[in-house]
Order: C-alpha cells, then sequence, then structure tokens
C-alpha cells in the first residue's frame, strides 16, 4: 500500500522518516515501552534506524504492518507510534487486524494515544473495510487496556500464553472492536450469540 497521511485536531499521523530515528531512539529508552511492547530490551540505536529506515516503510510496501509516528501539530514532537498489523487477514473473508500502541513517557496523560487510534480505527474501518480490529497486550499492562476502553473495544477475556516476551510466554489480555461498535453497518452480517 502506498502510505498515507492522517490528520486530527491535535496531531500529525504519518509514516517514520530518517529524520525521527533520533525520537524513536529516546522515547524507547523509557523503561514501560521496553516493558509491555516486543522492541529490542536494551533498546540501541541502531534498532530505532532498523524501525524506522527499513520495518516500517518493508510493512507499507509489502501489506504487513501500517504504521504511523504521531506528532503534535502544535511543536511536531514525536508523541508515539500507532499502527495496523497482522494484515494478511484483511484478504480473508474474516477481514481482521491488530492496533498496536506506545506513547513517549513526556507525552502521556494528554489524550494523543487516543486521539491517534481514533483516527487509525476510522480509517481501518472506511478506507480498509476491516471488520473485526483486535487489540492484544500483555495481562496487566491497564494504561494500554484504559486506552483501548476509551476507544470502544470490548474485552473478550484472557488468553493464557498468547504471547512470548523476552523468552516467555505470557498471558494476554484480548479485546475487539467492531465497526458496529461505532455506529457503523458491517459489511458482513453479524449474528451475535444469544
Amino acid at each position: 500500500m502506498e502510505p498515507i497521511t492522517l490528520r486530527t485536531e491535535r496531531l500529525l499521523l504519518r509514516p517514520l522518516e530518517e529524520s525521527d530515528t533520533e525520537p524513536v531512539y529516546a522515547a524507547c529508552q523509557d523503561p514501560e515501552i521496553r516493558r509491555w511492547t516486543p522492541v529490542p530490551d536494551p533498546y540501541e540505536r541502531e534498532h530505532a534506524v532498523d524501525f524506522v529506515s527499513r520495518l516500517s516503510p518493508a510493512g507499507w510496501r509489502e501489506d504487513t504492518m501500517y504504521s504511523f509516528g504521531f506528532f503534535t501539530r502544535e511543536s511536531g514532537a514525536l508523541a508515539g507510534t500507532v499502527g495496523l498489523v497482522r494484515l494478511a487477514q484483511l484478504r480473508t473473508p474474516e477481514r481482521q487486524a491488530e492496533l498496536g500502541y506506545w506513547a513517549a513517557k513526556e507525552q502521556r496523560g494528554r489524550g494523543y494515544t487516543v486521539e491517534a487510534a481514533r483516527a487509525v480505527i476510522d480509517w481501518a474501518f472506511s478506507g480498509l473495510g476491516v471488520e473485526r480490529l483486535e487489540w492484544v497486550a500483555e495481562a496487566g499492562n491497564e494504561p494500554s487496556r484504559a486506552v483501548a476502553l476509551r476507544l470502544g473495544f470490548v474485552q473478550e477475556g484472557l488468553q493464557r500464553g498468547r504471547i512470548v516476551h523476552r523468552g516467555t510466554r505470557r498471558d494476554a489480555w484480548v479485546a475487539a472492536l467492531l465497526p458496529s461498535d461505532w455506529g457503523r453497518a458491517p459489511v458482513t452480517p453479524y449474528l451475535p450469540a444469544r
């Protein structure tokens, strides 16, 4: 897919560029990002170079991952990243993807992650035809769950051993968001259990 840019009231969401390497590197020095996300630990500058210059562009080109950096429109500061993964299921009747995100420590608590994720979700539903969006996080990641719930995700439970993080299999919380949760008609009819 050709990379796109999204805008919200306070944010610019765009694919990462070479000039974003240092801000990504600095943000990923935060132990909380390394604790809850699958970034390398320790996070070296070459990891940021690889993510910004190789992995993120390849994700767009190969339709495997659509990553956005989200930046404040006021100062242009990196506030975090948000993206869609597990895109192979978009090409199946299931039309599913997974939403992931992290926020830079100094930008947390301002609602930027929710704002950025809303823009990506809107694009996923309207532009990509996603019919089920999933959120998965290691059990105990309360900040990530708070964002997911604010976005309207419905927590579906705990999956045992779902995530392998730092060589250890861990339980994960799983939640889903359907177009109907946002008041949109589904493309494929939905028959919920009674």
